[in-house]
């Protein structure tokens, strides 16, 4: 791949790093490739299969090497947006592309809901929006228990927490907070409290990016063309089934993509999705097909 150009951008509230990785191609337009509170570390194995497109990624505020320097204790999805919006513009080369998962997909329907003309296509891979899926006043009590979990007991506790309900296939019930909690160790998570709560995931944007209700109505009447993706072993479970919801309010179809909720991934974070097949899937969807 092209040398990457590590440049610094400062933003209301934060000072954000961001890479730039020029293509070999003749398409001018950007890709993006952003995740929430996912760095720009966990692209590398996406990236690779887009050398003929510059490719861009970032570290959200409060997350990897992009400090908050507001004070802040948590993030807002526009918050996030106006980040993206000043970076895009600092690219300075007119609309871009992007592919944006998990909480990067809630803030970039953010983006496209307030400011359209910045982006040509987006694609927006399983966004966890609670106030969408019918089960939502169970989905926003389990997101907000999973934070208090943080708050009051740590990130093992709360981090095996997150994985019980993101993982979880079907409604999710009224009394969730109330069944056992899952032991940290059958995770092969530390049991003991750091005494940190300044997580990105757990801390910063568990209550934020959930919480957030899409501007459909925005959203129908963009310029930006939208794809909702979701991957073929996520059926059931709460980002596959927030993703159709988004998908029925803006009035599109949802697009299937190999493997799961992290389906990109090619090893970061110990993970293994199907970076090749799921590249594919981008590269055609950005396309048109």
């Amino acid at each position: 791949m092209a040398e990457t150009d590590t440049r610094i951008l400062e933003t209301v509230g934060a000072t954000l790093r961001y890479d730039v990785r020029p293509g070999t191609g003749t398409d001018p337009r950007p890709l993006l490739l952003i995740g929430s509170p996912m760095d720009a570390s966990g692209f590398v194995s996406l990236a690779s299969h887009f050398t003929d497109r510059t490719v861009v990624t970032y570290d959200p505020r409060g997350a990897g090497r992009s400090e908050r320097t507001d004070g802040a204790a948590e993030n807002l999805p526009d918050e996030h947006a106006d980040d993206l919006v000043r970076l895009i513009e600092a690219l300075g080369a007119g609309p871009v592309d992007i592919f944006a998962s998990s909480g990067g997909a809630i803030n970039s329907l953010a983006l496209v809901a307030g400011r359209g003309d910045l982006v040509h296509t987006l694609v927006a891979h399983e966004p966890p929006s609670a106030q969408v899926v019918p089960d939502r006043e169970a989905a926003l009590a389990s997101c907000a228990d999973v934070h208090a979990t943080y708050q009051r007991e740590g990130w093992g506790a709360a981090m095996a927490k997150f994985i019980a309900l993101t993982s979880r296939t079907g409604p999710i019930p009224a009394n969730w907070a109330e069944e056992p909690a899952p032991s940290p160790d059958a995770f092969g998570l530390p049991t003991g409290d750091d005494g940190s709560r300044d997580d990105p995931l757990l801390g910063q944007n568990m209550r934020g990016c959930t919480s957030y209700l899409p501007d459909f109505p925005a959203l129908r009447a963009t310029s930006t063309r939208i794809v909702v993706a979701v991957g073929k072993e996520s059926e059931g479970t709460f980002a596959a089934r927030a993703a159709v919801a988004v998908a029925e309010g803006i009035g599109i179809p949802v697009s299937l993509y190999p493997s799961h909720h992290g389906g990109f991934l090619g090893g970061e974070f110990g993970q293994q999705g199907a970076p090749a097949e799921f590249a594919e899937a981008l590269r055609a969807s950005l396309a048109g097909a």
